[in-house]
């Protein structure tokens, strides 16, 4: 029996926008795209695809389902239209800090020590 090779689908307001910002995160280049979609990676790669689909109206309310990014040290990634969420914590893992993307998807960027 095959794997599933995951992937995650983020709805937003402008999908070039939010998947530049997604792809300048991790340096992926956007791979297939259709329908208004912009997807970074495909369905073969080792790495989970992202894709960001078009819809009419903004988020509302906290997602309950968010993505973390291992990074060697912390950055608000400001330069790329994210934001931070004022949040910080520190467990015995290593640190996490919320910071949102330019249409405040939140996702945390973890330093593990």
């Amino acid at each position: 029996m095959d794997c599933a090779r995951p992937g995650v689908t983020v709805d937003c307001l402008d999908p070039q926008r939010v998947a530049g910002f997604w792809g300048a995160l991790p340096g992926r280049e956007p791979g297939p795209s259709r329908d208004g979609r912009v997807c970074l990676g495909d369905h073969g790669d080792a790495l989970p695809w992202l894709a960001f689909q078009p819809v009419p109206e903004p988020g509302a309310g906290k997602v309950r389902i968010h993505l973390d990014v291992a990074v060697g040290e912390h950055r608000a990634r400001h330069g790329l239209g994210g934001q931070s969420a004022g949040e910080r914590h520190d467990y015995d893992e290593g640190i996490v800090v919320v910071v949102a993307d330019p249409e405040g998807h939140e996702f945390c960027l973890v330093q593990y020590h």
